[in-house]
C-alpha cells in the first residue's frame, strides 16, 4: 500500500500563536542495560579529554583562517561574536550540533537548546540538529511508532519558539506521523524553522536506510518526490538532504541544481566497519562535485559515528568534531565560492541534468 503523500512542501498551521520557548535544562534519558548513553551537554571550553568540544573557524577573505581562530578539533574557545556592525549579505556564520537524542522527546529538546544557546553565542545564525533529534534509538520498531507527532504538535512547537528565543534558524529532524491509510509508519523528516517562529522549509526523506542490515522502509514512509526544499538567510541559500541520501549523488545534485549555497544533511550515521570513512569521503565529494559548502550533524557515539563537520566548496575541512557531543562552527562565504566556482564551473560545464 503506498503512503498517502501531503502536497508538495506544504506548511502546517498552527493552532496558536508560538512564543519562544524556555524549556528546562535537561538530558536524555539512561538508555537501557545493554545501549550505552552519553552525556549531552554542551562542553563549551574545548579542552581536550572531555565530555564535548566547540570547534570555531571563520575566513577573512575566503581562504585563510582569521587571526586566532581556527576549525582544528577540541580547541579552546575562542572569543564570543559580538559584531553588530552591518555587512553586505555576503556570509553567514553557521554551527552543526552533535548530540545523543535518545527516547525522552523533551530532554532532547532541553539538551538541543542548550546546543543552539552555545552556538548564538559563538555568532551562528544557522544552526543544524541531527536527523531523528526528536526522538532516537539505535534500530528503529513501534516505539518510534508511538512516538511520532504531526508538525502541529507539541515538539515541533516548542523547536519554532527556541528559533524565535534564540533568533537563529534551526533545523532538526523530526518524527512525523503521515496519517491517512499508513499509520503503522512514519516520515522521517527534517523542519527548518526560523527566527519568526514560521516554518523555512520542510524535507521528507527520500532515500530510506534498507542497507547494512537495517530496514528503516519498515517503519517510515519515504517522502514526496518534490523540489528541492530550500531557504534564504542573507542571501545564502541552505538545501536540505537526510543521512542516507548522500549516498545518491543525483539527489544532491538537484540540490544544488536549484541554487542552493550550502547543503544541510542532518544524520544518524550508524556505526560500523568502514563508515566513518565513507562518511567524510562521501561528505567532501558532495562539495566537492556541487561545489557547495556541506553542513552536516550527526549523532555523537555509541548510536552515531560524530564526525560533524563543515566543508567548504573546495572540499576543505573547515571545522569537525570528534565523537563527543558539541557544536561546530565556520562561515560560509560567498565570494569564496564565487572563487572555487569560477576556478571549477563543474556546474555550468554538466551536460545532462537530473529528473525525478
Amino acid at each position: 500500500m503506498q503512503p498517502q503523500q501531503p502536497a508538495p512542501r506544504a506548511v502546517p498551521e498552527s493552532a496558536e500563536t508560538l512564543r519562544p520557548t524556555a524549556s528546562a535544562v535537561g538530558a536524555p534519558d539512561s538508555p537501557p542495560a545493554g545501549e550505552a548513553g552519553t552525556s549531552d551537554e554542551p562542553n563549551i571550553s574545548g579542552t581536550a579529554g572531555t565530555t564535548g568540544n566547540v570547534t570555531y573557524s571563520a575566513t577573512v577573505d575566503g581562504d585563510s583562517a582569521a587571526p586566532g581562530e581556527s576549525g582544528t578539533t577540541d580547541r579552546a574557545r575562542p572569543q564570543e561574536r559580538h559584531d553588530d556592525t552591518p555587512h553586505p549579505a555576503e556570509w553567514i556564520d553557521i554551527a552543526v550540533v552533535q548530540f545523543g537524542p535518545y527516547t525522552d522527546k523533551a530532554a532532547n529538546l532541553a539538551a538541543l537548546r542548550e546546543h543552539v544557546r552555545a552556538a548564538t553565542e559563538h555568532g551562528a545564525k544557522v544552526v543544524v540538529a541531527p536527523e531523528y533529534s526528536m526522538f532516537a534509538v539505535t534500530r528503529l520498531d513501534e516505539r518510534v511508532v508511538a512516538a511520532a507527532e504531526p508538525l502541529t504538535g507539541e515538539w515541533v512547537s516548542e523547536l519554532r519558539g527556541l528559533a524565535a528565543e534564540f533568533d537563529v534558524h534551526v533545523v532538526a529532524g523530526v518524527v512525523e506521523t503521515p496519517g491517512g491509510e499508513d499509520a503503522g509508519r512514519i516520515y522521517n523528516t527534517l523542519v527548518a524553522v526560523g527566527p519568526d517562529a514560521e516554518f523555512a522549509a520542510i524535507y521528507r526523506k527520500v532515500h530510506l536506510y534498507d542497507a547494512f542490515g537495517f530496514r528503516e522502509s519498515e517503519v517510515v514512509a519515504p517522502g514526496p518526490i518534490a523540489e528541492p526544499a530550500t531557504f534564504t538567510v542573507d542571501g545564502v541559500v541552505f538545501g536540505l538532504q537526510t543521512c542516507f541520501d548522500l549516498r545518491f549523488p543525483e539527489s544532491c545534485r538537484r540540490v544544488a541544481a536549484a541554487g542552493a549555497h550550502v547543503l544541510l544533511l542532518p544524520a544518524q550515521w550508524i556505526p560500523g566497519p568502514g563508515k566513518l570513512d565513507q562518511w567524510t569521503t562521501l561528505l567532501r565529494a558532495r562539495a566537492i562535485e556541487n561545489t557547495v559548502y556541506v553542513a552536516a550533524a550527526d549523532h555523537c557515539a555509541p548510536r552515531g559515528a560524530g564526525a560533524s563537520m563543515i566543508v567548504d566548496p573546495s572540499g576543505t575541512l573547515l571545522a569537525e568534531l570528534t565523537d563527543s557531543p558539541g557544536i561546530a562552527g565556520s562561515r560560509v562565504d560567498l565570494d569564496h565560492l564565487r572563487r572555487v566556482r569560477a576556478t571549477n564551473p563543474s556546474l555550468s560545464l554538466r551536460r545532462f541534468t537530473i529528473e525525478p
